[in-house]
């Protein structure tokens, strides 16, 4: 790893525990309101938002820096340098209004559109998950990987629910073959994957900033990604727009087990 990437990732790691205080402070008693997009939104995620690429910008002034909650990014925007960010400043804000604390801080750094290396402030646990490829896998300090076992009845999948009526069916047969667990953030999903936390996941509407993070996190722990529908990376272009992902995550039998039902369902 070089020292440019090094760099990024210690301050990645500051940046987001600047911002729990924040965080913490207005769990539950920001005011929001509901985008164009059907998404709810606070006065924190746009502070967040603001302070986190503000710190980056002056950081690494030739990084391009992208955020969920940014207002000018009506048409995507050309990812066209080497490192690059994608922000969701609070992941799971249906839970943060509701003063629910299945939320995270999801910071993602991409070197040619690829995510290198993930940084996620845990807000119920109060424990930043990072990590990447060829990095490894952190809950806090503690090494963490994805779980060994193989797929069984006990097994814990995040699961959120789908947004095309024609991927119902597949519901079914995942309920029947494990415990379902929604927690309202698909960041947390992914990245409690790649800690071993969750056996695995199965997302159908998600957007690039959702998982970005998490995506490196969970390879770092030695899952595996596979997606189904509109896999992002590498990222090309960001926009507020884009086509939902649909993938699955989780060790190798996991992963090929959560697609045999798929395909029954």
């Amino acid at each position: 790893m070089t020292r440019e990437i090094l760099r990024r990732i210690q301050v990645a790691k500051r940046t987001v525990r600047a911002q729990t205080a924040r965080l913490h402070r207005q769990f539950g008693r920001a005011r929001s309101e509901w985008k164009t997009d059907g998404t709810r939104v606070t006065a924190a995620d746009r502070a967040i938002s603001s302070a986190i690429l503000r710190e980056l910008r002056k950081r690494f002034p030739l990084d391009q820096g992208f955020s969920e909650e940014m207002l000018d990014a009506g048409h995507p925007i050309a990812i066209t340098s080497r490192f690059s960010w994608v922000l969701d400043p609070i992941d799971g804000t249906n839970n943060y209004a509701m003063g629910i604390p299945s939320c995270a801080i999801s910071l993602a750094l991409l070197d040619q559109g690829r995510p290198i290396y993930g940084v996620v402030y845990d807000m119920a646990r109060r424990r930043l998950i990072h990590g990447g490829p060829g990095c490894g896998a952190f809950d806090g300090r503690r090494p963490a990987h994805v779980g060994a076992d193989r797929p069984h009845a006990g097994s814990l999948i995040g699961f959120h629910s789908p947004y095309d009526r024609a991927l119902v069916p597949q519901i079914g047969p995942l309920i029947e073959h494990f415990k379902i667990r929604g927690l309202g953030s698909s960041t947390l999903h992914l990245a409690y994957v790649g800690i071993g936390l969750f056996d695995g996941v199965v997302d159908h509407n998600v957007r690039v900033w959702d998982i970005a993070a998490a995506h490196a996190i969970a390879l770092g722990g030695g899952a595996e990604i596979h997606y189904l529908r509109n896999n992002p990376f590498p990222l090309r272009h960001f926009a507020l727009a884009p086509p939902r992902i649909h993938y699955v995550a989780g060790n190798r039998a996991v992963c090929a087990r959560i697609r045999q039902l798929l395909r029954a369902g």
